[in-house]
């Protein structure tokens, strides 16, 4: 009697848990489908294609920096946009440059260093903070600004938080859920990147194609990834 009883009670727990889990699932892809509903930047990635697509022709660069998830964010779409949209992109997610640059200058201060070594006038600087608030990208910001750069922001939290009233092009994600704005960042930059990829005259890469006994590969195709 007593084995059966427990054998019950193990089965009522793993439904409850089970419908728990079905109702966070449910709740949370909710949250998705409603903001992508809701939030139509359509006009502002078009500008930022623009953006990015004039600077290649003025051989000018797209620089993208991001904190944590964001600079994850930075290393993705930065590949991509060299590899799928032929953008030349760099960004600053070497371990040393940062350890060097923070301890001889500052964290607060390592994305304004690095983008005065590597930045130029009319290149387009992309910061990515959830929050808004960090303050090495709003010192980075204000470099970008003075520099005469084309300032784009990713942010979320705050609809005024301080860097996005920095940006010439702003992102937010009315949102305070880190995961949430990160994956709506990522989606915003990669959608930039196919779209310029699309629009794009030539696609196979220039370097590939002067090498000889070399296969083109198409940067639509997946390699290594």
């Amino acid at each position: 009697m007593t084995a059966t009883l427990s054998k019950d009670l193990n089965v009522t727990i793993k439904r409850k848990h089970a419908t728990n889990d079905a109702r966070f699932l449910e709740h949370y892809f909710s949250q998705y489908r409603k903001a992508l509903e809701e939030m139509d930047v359509s006009r502002q990635l078009v500008e930022l294609k623009d953006m990015m697509v004039h600077a290649e022709r003025i051989d000018k660069k797209v620089i993208i920096v991001g904190n944590g998830g964001s600079a994850a964010i930075a290393s993705h779409c930065s590949i991509d946009l060299n590899k799928v949209a032929g953008i030349r992109c760099m960004t600053f997610n070497e371990a040393s440059l940062i350890t060097c640059l923070a301890n001889d200058y500052g964290y607060e201060s390592w994305v304004a260093k690095a983008l005065e070594f590597h930045a130029q006038k009319e290149d387009v600087v992309v910061l990515i903070s959830s929050s808004g608030k960090s303050p090495n990208m709003i010192r980075g910001a204000e470099y970008a600004r003075r520099l005469g750069a084309k300032l784009v922001t990713f942010t979320g939290f705050s609809k005024n938080n301080p860097l996005k009233v920095l940006g010439h092009i702003n992102f937010w994600m009315n949102s305070k859920d880190y995961n949430m704005i990160e994956c709506f960042h990522q989606l915003w930059l990669l959608s930039v990147c196919d779209l310029i990829a699309e629009t794009r005259q030539e696609r196979i890469q220039p370097s590939l194609r002067a090498l000889p006994n070399t296969h083109p590969v198409s940067p639509t195709v997946p390699t290594a990834a």
